[in-house]
């Protein structure tokens, strides 16, 4: 039983809109594109991300 930690490959901001994802060439968080068009969200906003506590970074390999 090994246990693996994993990170987060996408974030939204909750009062703007804002969409990143994690670019691993890069080691960035990138513009996030839907539908062609970049979430950009409000500059100006102080982002919220979306980090409710759902997101487990343990990752077990027991089935």
């Amino acid at each position: 039983m090994s246990a693996q930690v994993r990170t987060p490959t996408a974030r939204v901001c909750e009062a703007c809109g804002r969409g990143e994802v994690w670019d691993d060439d890069l080691e960035a968080w990138q513009l996030a594109r839907e539908d062609g068009e970049k979430q950009v969200g409000n500059p100006h906003c102080i982002h919220e991300w979306d980090i409710n506590g759902t997101f487990n970074p343990v990752e077990s390999d027991d089935s």
